[in-house]
């Protein structure tokens, strides 16, 4: 099994970043060969191109290179299973993950949820809201909607804050090896 974690941490410690290594090292221990995918960075925004659809409406792909959208878009493809997993700012995901996934979500949505790169694949959604932490059900709830739109099927939902990290991050490592392991969701 190809497990791809898709990051919108922008930093490389922290919060975020422990429950990513919990998500890997539990996906590796449960047989899956994993790949950690920083979209946090580098992946520009959508641009609505033509008359706010362009190729993403009609082959599936975004018409605009060279910031790594179409490499990521082929990670996701060629995945398994999936995780996503971002700290939560303003009640969101990571900006740079929310410009993924809606370039992502233009591409894919149109197949009908038949043949994209989400269709049919299991989801680890993980938010981890640090501060006050707030925000984290808003956050895991436009997750959840970019999974709908997309076909994924949403394994589980797990929101770690500094309160609860101790527990949630194994958690994090016991969905991952479950997923790995081949449990199905639903």
């Amino acid at each position: 099994m190809k497990y791809l974690v898709l990051s919108g941490n922008p930093k490389k410690d922290g919060l975020c970043a422990s429950v990513t290594e919990q998500v890997l090292r539990g996906a590796a221990d449960g047989g899956a060969e994993t790949r950690l995918l920083a979209v946090g960075r580098g992946v520009e925004r959508c641009r609505c191109c033509g008359d706010g659809w362009g190729t993403c409406l009609k082959s599936h792909t975004c018409a605009y290179g060279g910031d790594g959208f179409a490499e990521a878009q082929e990670a996701v493809k060629a995945a398994d299973a999936l995780c996503i997993v971002t700290p939560v700012y303003w009640g969101e995901a990571a900006e740079g993950l929310k410009c993924f996934l809606d370039r992502l979500r233009r591409c894919e949505s149109f197949l009908g949820g038949y043949g994209g790169a989400c269709s049919g694949k299991p989801v680890l959604l993980v938010a981890s809201p640090g501060g006050s932490g707030n925000g984290l059900i808003s956050c895991l709830d436009q997750m959840d909607r970019f999974c709908r739109h997309t076909g994924a099927v949403i394994f589980d939902y797990i929101g770690v804050n500094r309160w609860n990290s101790d527990y949630k991050r194994a958690a994090a490592y016991a969905a991952a090896k479950a997923m790995a392991e081949g449990r199905q969701a639903g």
